[in-house]
């Protein structure tokens, strides 16, 4: 005689399947968020933090090495060019205090190859400060702390030129054609060496930044 299964008993077992098929859909479809997020954070973090340099340990002492050797040969370059003395230009020179007085007495020149001269001359002598700065001294990287360091030392030298040097005078205007190379220097190429060689320096802004990046996450 064949046996009869409760009908409660079948009841029971087919919610008791159902219930497991619906709790093991459950899980696998939460698995995937679980394993989203912590590559979301880390995006996340990698945005907000600086970057780091793009060159490897051994590029980045071979580019401080050629800016330091760069460096040296621009010193040597600049004591000639503005400390040597000139006793035949003595009676010639004047010291010039106030700024835009030389600038316009190169531009009034009839000749344009000297115009050309005494304003580019003056211009690119500061463009190394602008393109080895950032990467010898990575506390003078920015464009404010490249000019003010650019116009300290060529101040010093004209300095040097009015007191200590015959035939050598004191212009205000050297100093600013100078600074304005150093700043075209560091805009054109100072800055990007300066990033691939060190890491970016962490500014006070991007302390708003990340604050920013974790609430939108």
């Amino acid at each position: 005689m064949a046996r009869t299964v409760p009908q409660g008993k079948t009841g029971r077992t087919a919610r008791s399947s159902r219930t497991a098929r619906t709790t093991g859909a459950s899980k696998t479809l939460r698995t995937p968020k679980a394993t989203q997020t912590p590559k979301t954070s880390k995006a996340a973090g990698s945005r907000s933090a600086p970057g780091s340099p793009p060159l490897s340990g051994w590029a980045r002492a071979m580019a401080m090495l050629l800016a330091f050797a760069g460096t040296v040969v621009f010193a040597v370059l600049l004591a000639r060019l503005t400390l040597e003395p000139s006793a035949a230009s003595e009676s010639l020179t004047h010291s010039n205090l106030r700024p835009g007085d030389s600038i316009r007495d190169y531009l009034a020149q009839p000749a344009f190859r000297d115009t050309v001269k005494q304003l580019g001359g003056n211009i690119v002598l500061g463009l190394p400060f602008g393109m080895l700065l950032p990467v010898l001294v990575p506390r003078a990287r920015g464009l404010i702390r490249v000019t003010a360091v650019t116009a300290l030392v060529m101040l010093l030298v004209e300095l040097a030129q009015g007191f200590l040097v015959t035939g050598r005078a004191f212009d205000v205007d050297d100093v600013l054609l100078n600074t304005t190379g150093a700043v075209l220097g560091y805009l054109l190429i100072g800055r990007r060496l300066g990033r691939a060689v060190h890491p970016r320096r962490r500014h006070w802004w991007h302390r708003f930044t990340k604050r920013s990046t974790t609430a939108a996450d």
